[in-house]
């Protein structure tokens, strides 16, 4: 007889945590944090939840798989789900379809079985998985790590069936209190509170997209320093000037971990105390089946992914490092991307935070034609939340960009409190948006398609909304200065900044914000951009660059106003040395000769 399959998911009711009352979940959306699928020797604390027998999937001596049982759906996924007087319909068919955004009935009820069958698949494939890990303490936290990747997963399935939509007329700009201006915070730098505080850097990119080797932060970005030596300098300078010891936590993927590790070793002479931490190993996720691309522990690391900045929370958690920090008398944590120069630690923010003791503050910056794309804080039914161009249904993308309407955008600079959030993860409050990550891989075999596959993500910035007083800052321009492209690498190795114990300080002769620079495909690489450009020219007065094709620019070249250069296909441009362009468009092939 087939052993049936529990499904410790189903069914399972969440009382509201100790949080915000905002925090209150809808039922539907219910995970346990922690209960164990995989091991039942497991030493993860056991929560309340409930396990449903469910049908077995394939009948003895088949391999076809059949539906399960109605009678075996969780409630909230029950083709009747939201009928009520005793069983009876609530509503006519229009309005259930309303409801759920567009679904009828009966498409509902197909949607529900396959997930159930789905999610029953998945729980199984990750068992498999499981059982391939020898080594037992390795074991224990790939559990802890799966637990929560089939939580992400059932309600990632959950909101497929439902339609789960932004409902756009509940979103408007955010309300008054909802986003405080920087100037009008408390013009005083409060040091006593630097006691109180962690520096944490998101360090699970490579630097792939800019063609380099290794973790992102170890590209040289300035005076032959990387980011991650920036960093460090100005948490040294911050100790140093005001006698205080402000750890400096990495969180780190499995991809950057091990390179990490070797490179950090040279600070070990420097006055600053470096903790590091791994955010979770997620499976990917085979498009067509739903099942997990990699069938054993060791497979391939491209098999595998890192799930985004929001699994900060619970890799921070289960490092052991929260409590750590907490026993250390650390309450706050300053959170940013590694590769934003502009991210430093501000006093008058940290000292906002403590007095309104607020546990979660987002920094914002005014949109500009560049940003508009960039996820923007809204009001949300009296609450402020984040939205993101992913969820925004197409008809209304047109007004997400409008600077006008969304003049915010999140610059990923967040402030939270250590206690909180150990709270919204031990009562397992975070139900942080889904982004599902379309990508292709590389078929197994030579001369196979590439294999479409699914990562299911979540950022940081998601979860304002579990947090008492969470609010947003708009911050001046200068603490956004991310470094994503060469376009970015030439503005922040120009004249227009100096480095200052570790901090990147725009020039006083400078009026405005800092100019817009396009290079072209042809820069896309760092070595590319090395080749074509070996000296940074001047950019001090300099509004607009666009620079596309084969173009070489001499050293000593400044550049002003608005300045275009495109070499058309084939041909090359060399701006000789000591040139000066000013509001000009260069176009078609030259080579200017030295005389």
């Amino acid at each position: 007889m087939t052993a049936p399959i529990l499904d410790p998911l189903a069914n399972h009711q969440s009382s509201q945590g100790t949080g915000s009352p905002a925090t209150t979940k809808d039922s539907s959306f219910c995970e346990p944090r922690h209960p164990s699928y995989f091991s039942p020797n497991s030493s993860q604390p056991q929560r309340d939840f409930v396990f449903l027998l469910a049908p077995p999937l394939c009948s003895p001596g088949s391999s076809s798989i059949t539906a399960p049982q109605t009678s075996a759906l969780p409630s909230h996924l029950s083709p009747l789900a939201g009928a009520g007087n005793g069983g009876k319909d609530s509503g006519n068919e229009q309005e259930f379809t309303s409801r759920h955004h567009g679904k009828t009935r009966s498409h509902m009820a197909f949607e529900n079985t396959s997930t159930n069958v789905a999610a029953a698949q998945m729980r199984n494939a990750l068992t498999q998985l499981a059982e391939s890990v020898e080594d037992p303490e390795q074991k224990k936290l790939f559990d802890t790590e799966m637990d929560n990747f089939f939580a992400l997963f059932r309600r990632y399935l959950n909101d497929k069936a439902k339609g789960n939509a932004v409902d756009w007329d509940r979103i408007a700009p955010p309300a008054q209190g909802q986003v405080v201006d920087y100037e009008d915070l408390a013009n005083t730098e409060a040091v006593q509170f630097l006691d109180k505080l962690a520096v944490l850097k998101l360090n699970g990119g490579l630097g792939t997209s800019m063609g380099c080797v290794g973790p992102k932060s170890v590209i040289e970005v300035r005076d032959g320093m990387s980011f991650l030596d920036l960093s460090v300098r100005q948490i040294e300078y911050l100790n140093r000037t005001y006698n205080v010891n402000v750890p400096f936590i990495l969180m780190n993927s499995f991809n950057t971990n091990d390179d990490t590790a070797a490179i950090i070793k040279k600070y070990e002479g420097h006055n600053v105390d470096i903790l590091t931490f791994n955010q979770s190993r997620y499976p990917r996720i085979l498009k067509d089946s739903l099942l997990p691309v990699p069938k054993k522990f060791e497979s391939s690391i491209s098999e595998w992914y890192p799930p985004g900045h929001g699994d900060v929370f619970e890799s921070l958690y289960n490092s052991g490092i929260l409590d750590q920090l907490i026993e250390r008398g650390i309450e706050i944590v300053f959170l940013s991307n590694v590769d934003n120069l502009g991210a430093v630690v501000d006093l008058r923010i940290l000292q906002h935070m403590v007095q309104t003791e607020s546990e979660y503050i987002m920094e914002l910056t005014n949109k500009t034609k560049a940003d508009v794309k960039g996820g923007t804080i809204i009001d949300y039914e009296g609450q402020a939340r984040l939205l993101e161009i992913a969820q925004v249904p197409k008809e209304h993308v047109n007004e997400f960009k409008s600077i006008k309407k969304f003049k915010y955008f999140n610059t990923n600079n967040i402030w939270l409190n250590l206690k909180a959030i150990k709270r919204v993860v031990e009562n397992d409050e975070l139900e942080m948006e889904i982004i599902p990550n379309g990508k292709t891989i590389p078929g197994d075999k030579k001369g196979e398609s590439d294999i479409s596959i699914i990562q299911l993500e979540t950022a940081v910035g998601a979860a304002i909304r579990h947090f008492n007083n969470a609010h947003g800052v708009n911050v001046p321009r200068r603490r956004f200065l991310p470094v994503k492209t060469c376009s970015d690498l030439m503005l922040v190795k120009s004249d227009l900044y100096t480095v200052k114990h570790g901090q990147l300080q725009m020039s006083s002769s400078r009026f405005g914000d800092a100019p817009l620079i396009k290079l072209g495909s042809d820069f896309k690489k760092v070595s590319d951009f090395q080749k074509h450009i070996p000296s940074i020219p001047k950019i001090i007065e300099l509004d607009h660059l666009t620079i596309t094709g084969g173009v070489n620019l001499g050293r000593g070249v400044t550049l002003k106003g608005t300045v275009i250069i495109v070499a058309t296909e084939g041909s090359t441009i060399d701006i000789p040395p000591g040139s000066i362009l000013e509001n000009v468009v260069v176009q078609g092939s030259l080579r200017l000769l030295e005389h």
